[in-house]
């Protein structure tokens, strides 16, 4: 069984509204949230075998907070600049090409990239919040199968859920 977490990045910050969408750094709130919601993963045993993330600085600055907090190796996060505001479609071509031996993959990127691929995966959710995380079990030993019918909601989880 696959099993794959999105998370979007954590909130960033708009200081300066010259500076370019794609190098918006972590405002102080998600500094905060970004820690706070790895240490949930953490707490439930959900450690990856490959994070992928958006070069974007937000989502990677996110990437490499969990990646501190799961005892993950930092250098071992794949960068992918395609994933910077992809549509649902880019995310599961991304998906469908990882090797077969990652069974528990998180991705960190952008809505609403994240809402679309969520709704067409069956997800029920009108909006990931910064910090969130969907997870998905795939009914697959193969990530080129990944499709609505052989995904399965696991877990929904974000900042201000009661936990």
């Amino acid at each position: 069984m696959k099993k794959i977490i999105l998370i979007r990045h954590a909130k960033s910050a708009w200081d300066n509204p010259f500076l370019n969408d794609h190098d918006r750094p972590l405002a102080e709130r998600g500094l905060t949230d970004a820690p706070k919601m790895a240490k949930r993963l953490k707490k439930k045993g959900i450690i990856p075998d490959l994070m992928i993330s958006s070069t974007a600085l937000r989502a990677s600055e996110t990437a490499k907070i969990t990646a501190k907090i799961l005892d993950y190796p930092s250098d071992k996060i794949s960068f992918d600049k395609n994933l910077f505001h992809a549509s649902a479609n880019e995310i599961l071509k991304i998906i469908r090409m990882q090797k077969d031996s990652v069974n528990t993959l998180f991705v960190f990127g952008h809505n609403p990239g994240f809402n679309e691929l969520i709704t067409h995966l069956g997800g029920k959710l009108e909006n990931l919040p910064t910090s969130g995380q969907f997870g998905f079990k795939l009914n697959a030993t193969h990530w080129s199968d990944i499709n609505s019918s052989r995904v399965g909601v696991w877990f929904i989880d974000y900042p201000k859920k009661k936990n």
